[in-house]
């Protein structure tokens, strides 16, 4: 069971704490309390969170008590996680919209019918100027400026602002409050777990242990998962859409991606590995590891289907009819240009990024490429529009 917990994980603090946790949560015959703390800043989740995710799933599945903690009071701060500047607070209505989108989705991994959900302004909403001081009482200076975004901000004279410096103290504060045993996270988030136990201590409480689980490369090879940078591989994908971006990354990204997002046991994956370096084509794995995936993520057969569409539309360049998405001819404006009518068939890609896809040859109707957005479009029914390399419309 302890090796299962410490599967893939890339930094445990104190090193035998989970251990250590686990052998008291025995003798006390109780289940541990196990945080995910998240603030609710985008609605989407990708891959990269599923990592953190099924290592919560695996704490769930042996026994213990999950907390999740929606982080509506500090997401109002800002966190400048990973960032050289001040993020943006949310409105309260983005809040309730982006924890709702999240919980939802978080049950792609986890059991969210058996889970603790607790929003943190439960207690940093009721805490007074008195109660505040005495909690940044617990941290000195040199402990807030070891976080590596302050001092790299601090060093090249770029503004950190006082409520900043809050943020990792109010998160490891909800650590004492829901008595974690366990925080979870990604190593991005080490300095603000870390933060919990130094304050769980300075409470007179049992300091948690940290489990950081690594960081997955984003589809492009260099830069984290994120969406920012447009190379994440979405839970909410559509199954054609996550086993193509699978396929797109790069062969010697497959055995981390093997190990941080497929269900396949220990001897398969080792079984793969070794084929690939005894020279087995890296296609076929990448294609095995995409369809167990998007079944994850879809449901038994769902990767296969997408793999039929994979090989069918970019593979032999022979897309079938039912391959192409209807488009209403009533839902475009009179006068229609393409730009109109990428815009109504990607509702969710903004017109500016539609623009510069189609002016840079990204679109074709009915097999001719045309780089004018604004070229008027003649909306007669069964005409066939490309939008990229996955999207594909017929007028109806």
């Amino acid at each position: 069971m302890l090796y299962r917990l410490l599967a893939n994980a890339a930094i445990v603090e104190p090193e035998d704490g989970v251990a250590a946790k686990l052998r008291l949560a025995e003798s006390e015959g109780r289940p541990l309390r196990v945080k995910l703390g998240f603030d609710p800043t985008a609605p989407d989740l990708h891959l990269g969170h599923a990592v953190v995710l099924q290592k919560l799933r695996d704490f769930q599945e042996a026994g213990h008590r999950i907390v999740v903690i929606i982080g509506d009071f500090t997401a109002s701060i800002g966190d400048p996680t990973g960032r050289n500047k001040l993020r943006p607070p949310l409105t309260a209505e983005e809040i309730d919209a982006n924890a709702e989108t999240y919980l939802a989705q978080l049950g792609k991994v986890v059991d969210t019918d058996d889970i603790e959900v607790r929003r943190n302004s439960e207690w940093h909403g009721k805490l007074d100027l008195a109660a505040t001081i005495r909690l940044m009482a617990s941290v000195t200076v040199a402990q807030i400026m070891a976080r590596d975004d302050f001092r790299n901000r601090f060093q090249g004279g770029l503004p950190i602002h006082l409520h900043e410096l809050l943020y990792p103290i109010l998160q490891g504060y909800d650590s004492v409050m829901i008595d974690a045993d366990i925080e979870l996270g990604g190593t991005d988030q080490l300095f603000n777990n870390l933060m919990g136990r130094h304050l769980q201590e300075a409470a007179g409480k049992p300091g948690q242990a940290v489990m950081c689980m690594p960081l997955l490369v984003g589809t492009d090879g260099s830069d984290k998962m994120s969406k920012s940078k447009a190379n994440y591989v979405g839970l909410t994908d559509a199954p054609e859409d996550m086993f193509g971006k699978l396929m797109s990354i790069s062969d010697a990204m497959l055995p981390n991606y093997l190990d941080l997002t497929t269900t396949f046991d220990a001897d398969a994956k080792r079984e793969m590995l070794r084929a690939l370096e005894a020279g087995e084509n890296p296609m076929a794995l990448k294609k095995a590891l995409a369809e167990n995936v998007t079944d994850r993520f879809h449901g038994a057969g769902a990767g296969s289907e997408a793999r039929g569409h994979f090989e069918r539309t970019v593979q032999r360049k022979a897309p079938a009819e039912e391959d192409h998405a209807p488009l209403a001819v009533a839902d475009l404006p009179d006068g229609a240009t393409l730009l109109d009518l990428c815009a109504a068939a990607l509702p969710s890609q903004s017109r500016g990024a539609l623009k510069r896809l189609i002016a840079g040859g990204g679109v074709r109707v009915d097999g001719d490429k045309v780089e004018d957005p604004g070229a008027p479009v003649i909306a007669a029914p069964g005409r066939k529009v490309w939008i990229g390399k996955r999207d594909r419309f017929v007028l109806s």
